[in-house]
């Protein structure tokens, strides 16, 4: 099964996923990367993405290579511009940043990428990403060159989310950036999560298992972790353990 169809499978059965975020500028060496992978293993991760806002190294290729070597999850890319594309991964967020007005990065990264991913064997998911405020300019804001949408303008949120989807995209992906001093807020998401049908992938300031399951809660199909994982990987066993929790109670029922 394709991954947009198991993420569109789960969403209409009410489970929920984890995406653990690898940024290759993070990561010095292999041997770094593999008690984390040890750990999204253990505790049923259902993703691995892969990228940043700016990727200053050329190690993409040798940092998949060791995810498939230590994990059977699938390896999306999240790139940041069309250097990010690796073949080797399963997926690519095919990302339309819809939530800016830099012409760029609506439209013009993607038609340098599509003659090269259709060259490649990868899984394309089109996905309408969105910036949202989260109290300080994010690096992918400042790379962007884009101003995020205000914490409180839920309904621009929501139309913006909603226009993308009939656009033709098949996921929506709101992030509040790399770093973000406070998550997504449950009214912010819950907004979006009602006037979409697709998807929703939350990421961006979940740095504690009460902040993952709040997204969830108000309506996140597929949360996503990435630098709180660097001061406290514990924290992925926690906020596992919340999805597998919240996915046997939809079992239950």
């Amino acid at each position: 099964m394709k991954i947009l169809e198991s993420l569109n499978l789960r969403r209409r059965e009410g489970k929920k996923s984890i995406a653990v975020l690898i940024d290759p500028d993070k990561v010095e060496n292999t041997p770094q990367l593999e008690p984390l992978l040890r750990l999204a293993a253990e505790d049923c991760v259902d993703y691995i993405f892969v990228g940043g806002s700016l990727i200053t190294t050329s190690n993409m290729a040798t940092i998949i290579k060791t995810i498939k070597e230590n994990v059977s999850m699938p390896v999306v890319l999240f790139p940041g511009s069309t250097l990010q594309i690796e073949p080797t991964a399963d997926a690519i967020l095919f990302l339309s940043l819809i939530s800016g007005r830099n012409p760029d990065l609506l439209i013009g990264q993607q038609v340098i990428a599509a003659p090269i991913l259709r060259g490649t064997k990868l899984e394309v998911m089109p996905t309408g990403y969105m910036l949202i405020n989260s109290g300080k300019t994010t690096s992918v804001a400042y790379v962007s060159n884009t101003t995020p949408i205000p914490e409180d303008k839920y309904s621009l949120a929501a139309t913006t989310a909603l226009a993308g989807e009939m656009l033709g995209l098949k996921l929506i992906y709101i992030d509040a950036g790399s770093g973000a001093e406070r998550p997504i807020s449950e009214k912010m998401i819950n907004a979006v999560r009602n006037a979409i049908d697709v998807p929703l992938i939350v990421g961006g300031g979940i740095n504690t298992p009460q902040k993952a399951i709040k997204a969830l809660e108000a309506g996140a199909d597929l949360i996503v972790i990435g630098n709180a994982l660097e001061k406290s990987p514990e924290l992925l066993t926690e906020i596992s353990d919340e999805v597998y929790n919240w996915n046997q109670s939809i079992k239950a029922k």
